[in-house]
């Protein structure tokens, strides 16, 4: 860990706590390494996701009731 590392404490669940140690020692890294690189994952995904949702803003919308009518004037209903 570097100087600049932050300490928080959080809490697992004692299942995911142990996959999390075996985990780290069958990968010869740490638990902190083992989360830090899934928490990197998970925002990774996230702005992936925001990235998307941005281009699509200006996408027409179809409301529930007119997805019902058009399944039924295509026979899908």
């Amino acid at each position: 860990m570097s100087e600049l590392s932050k300490r928080s404490t959080v809490y697992f669940e004692p299942e995911i706590h142990q996959a999390l140690r075996i985990k780290a020692a069958t990968t010869h890294t740490s638990v902190s390494e083992v989360v830090n690189e899934a928490v990197r994952i998970a925002l990774r995904e996230d702005q992936e996701d925001l990235s998307v949702f941005a281009e699509r803003v200006n996408e027409p919308t179809l409301g529930y009731e007119e997805l019902l009518e058009d399944l039924k004037s295509h026979g899908k209903l």
